[in-house]
């Protein structure tokens, strides 16, 4: 795979050019999980303003994933038997899973943010193990996921779901724990070693306590008790008093306010811009520098800062364009919307299952720090276990429906499709809309459309004796497509977003 140094000079100015199909699909693999020809279509020639100013604000209307049954459920509503409750268990996990997979296929921006948070306030489900905790947490991060970062830091820090999984709830006045303390800063808000001594963590650890609510039934949401909270004067960030949690997030927000924009700003740009926000041939920190004076002037409301980022120049920039790696998520949701392929429940679960062979696991990051991303994603067992599942799903839906390959192809090229004979412009047409920026040259496109004439004799093309083949009309269009598919699923292109 190749390493892309991040060479991107492009500024936060506006980008005033209509969208051409590679920046309108550019735009929908960064802010969502890609898009249909369809979507690409009726994107092309619009302004990036206004598109990115309407992805935005169906982002912040959409109400969160629907509140289950179970949702407010603790261990007494469980069957007593054993297996019972662990079947009862499994079987709404999985019906949660599914729910919250076809939001972000379904949701662009707002579920393409919910996830990113889950990767940022880091919890995993196998450690506090309670299906009614998961859907509070997810819940937390739907409903702020655009909203303002302070508030968000306070709500996240007081689910169940994150008391357990950071020890909060072990953490009282007589035996402070320090696990939240120290993730609040290192991993939430400043960064490692930024802005923070351990003597903070120490005083910060005793503001933080009281959680500890946790009743005998198991799996009941945590309260306040007042009388288990340290009433002692603290010293946090040069400030000192009897502080308490929210005092916390205020000291925090008032003392630290450039160094939590630039982490959070560089975060965000990593994740939807370049995973390489250092690199001196490029000026990422000139934009991260102008995010984090948006995030600040505007009290840290995330949707300013994104929105100014999404209409740059600097968004649009050729640098920009297909160099993150994709995650597992990204490779299969990413082919789902693509292709527009007939899905059913059954393949979005075949999503989260490979998904996790691939070391994603919906809502288990891989600890405390998350996914760590693009490159890490990379290795041989990885790769292998792409172009096998990948191929896997193809097959499948060939199986199914083998006109749906050639449907795709047509939508790509329109009265092409229905008329020429030259295969090579059917082939180069969805080479260029699968690749975010097609393959690496002429050499390797010429490999492409031999894999994409398949058997089909020469004659039948473009300056054969009877030129009679076109994509609508072929017995073999529907396999030809299905076959080029399965080779670009194997090229490190296919990689890329």
């Amino acid at each position: 795979m190749e390493y892309f140094i991040n060479c991107n000079t492009g500024s936060l100015a506006p980008y005033n050019t209509p969208l051409d199909r590679s920046k309108a699909a550019h735009l929908y693999r960064r802010l969502g999980f890609s898009a249909s020809a369809a979507t690409i279509d009726q994107a092309e020639g619009q302004n990036a303003g206004t598109l990115v100013d309407n992805l935005i604000n169906q982002a912040i209307n959409q109400a969160p994933i629907a509140a289950p049954t179970w949702a407010n459920w603790n261990n007494s509503n469980y069957p007593e038997d054993d297996q019972q409750r662990d079947a009862m268990v499994r079987q709404q996990k999985g019906e949660f899973s599914l729910a919250y997979a076809n939001q972000m296929l379904d949701n662009n921006l707002r579920d393409r943010l919910s996830f990113f948070w889950s990767n940022h306030f880091v919890t995993q489900l196998e450690v506090y193990n309670c299906n009614s905790f998961l859907y509070h947490y997810i819940d937390c991060l739907q409903r702020n996921s655009l909203g303002n970062f302070k508030t968000f830091v306070s709500e996240i820090g007081l689910t169940s779901a994150m008391l357990y999984y950071l020890d909060g709830v072990y953490n009282n006045g007589n035996n402070p724990n320090e696990n939240y303390a120290r993730e609040l800063y290192e991993l939430f808000t400043l960064g490692e070693g930024i802005g923070y001594t351990e003597q903070d963590i120490i005083e910060t650890a005793k503001a933080l306590t009281g959680y500890v609510e946790r009743g005998e039934l198991g799996c009941e949401q945590v309260t306040f008790r007042a009388d288990r909270h340290d009433e002692g004067s603290k010293t946090i960030l040069g400030q000192t008093g009897n502080w308490g949690y929210d005092d916390v997030i205020d000291i925090l927000f008032e003392q630290r306010p450039n160094e939590i924009a630039d982490f959070i700003c560089r975060k965000l740009y990593e994740f939807f811009v370049h995973p390489d926000s250092k690199d001196a041939a490029g000026n990422a920190q000139t934009i991260i520098d102008g995010m984090a004076t948006t995030f600040l002037s505007n009290n840290f409301e995330i949707a300013p800062v994104l929105s100014q980022l999404f209409k740059s120049q600097h968004f649009f920039d050729e640098e920009a364009i297909g160099v993150i790696i994709k995650s597992p998520y990204d490779l299969y949701f990413n082919l789902l919307k693509e292709s527009s392929f007939n899905r059913t429940d059954t393949t979005v679960e075949t999503v989260i299952n490979y998904s996790g062979l691939l070391s994603q696991v919906m809502f288990n990051p891989f600890d405390v720090n998350g996914w760590q991303r693009d490159r890490t994603w990379i290795n041989t067992n990885f790769m292998i276990g792409r172009w096998l599942t990948i191929e896997s799903m193809l097959e499948e839906f060939f199986d199914e429906d083998p006109e749906q390959f050639r449907n795709l192809g047509l939508s790509l090229t329109g009265m092409d499709g229905m008329t020429s004979n030259n295969p090579d412009i059917i082939a180069r047409a969805i080479i260029d809309f699968i690749l975010p920026k097609g393959l690496l040259n002429e050499s390797e496109y010429d490999k492409a459309y031999t894999v994409f004439r398949s058997d089909v004799q020469e004659q039948y093309y473009e300056g054969g004796s009877t030129p009679t083949w076109t994509l609508q009309t072929s017995m073999e269009g529907p396999s030809q497509v299905y076959l080029l598919l399965q080779y670009l699923g194997r090229q490190p292109e296919f990689q890329l977003k």
